[in-house]
């Protein structure tokens, strides 16, 4: 969770879902795996928000264009979440927490403006803690109920394997293609 909010595209829809399967089977506590997820994304987006905090704006484009396929970050992604701050205010600290794809993006450019700290860490603490109570109920609520889905699943897996692995390289994909679009 730390790595995706610091920008790495480690997606929290994987991780913490199968931390909810675990705690459905009594490894690990769900509380507790909402709660380390959600400061894990305030560290991660603490320092995301430091970098956007300390470096210019033309700096971070030249980064994001040069590096950003390698960490699939667009410069439409940056400019999008730039422009939700400026429309939405601080607020979209939080609210960008619960939307995937935007949820990661926004805190270079609240680095950027300078937003308050202290109210940055509150919107994404609160934010993040709500999406990662989500995620872990779905693995939790599929993990206790995994036995009953087990027939189902075995007939497809080998298809829900294929279509997941054509899914990620087709976003992969996608994203190679823009950068390298627009550069």
């Amino acid at each position: 969770m730390t790595l995706e909010s610091a920008l790495l595209p480690i997606p929290s829809e994987i991780t913490m879902p199968f931390a909810g399967f675990l705690a459905s089977q009594g490894v690990l506590n769900f509380w507790l795996v909402v709660t380390i997820g959600a400061f894990a994304n305030l560290i991660g987006s603490l320092i995301a928000y430091g970098v956007g905090f300390y470096l210019e704006e033309h700096i971070i484009l030249s980064i994001i264009r040069k590096f950003g396929k390698f960490v699939l970050i667009t410069e439409h992604d940056y400019l999008r979440a730039v422009l939700w701050l400026k429309k939405y205010g601080n607020p979209i600290a939080f609210f960008s927490r619960l939307l995937p794809g935007v949820r990661t993006f926004i805190s270079l450019p609240a680095g950027l403006s300078e937003m308050n700290i202290l109210k940055f860490s509150i919107y994404t603490f609160f934010g993040s803690f709500i999406w990662s109570a989500f995620l872990t109920y779905i693995g939790f609520t599929l993990g206790k109920n995994w036995h009953s889905l087990d027939p189902y699943y075995r007939k497809f897996e080998y298809g829900i394997a294929g279509l997941l692995i054509i899914g990620v390289l087709f976003y992969i994909n996608h994203k190679l293609k823009i950068v390298k679009f627009k550069n």
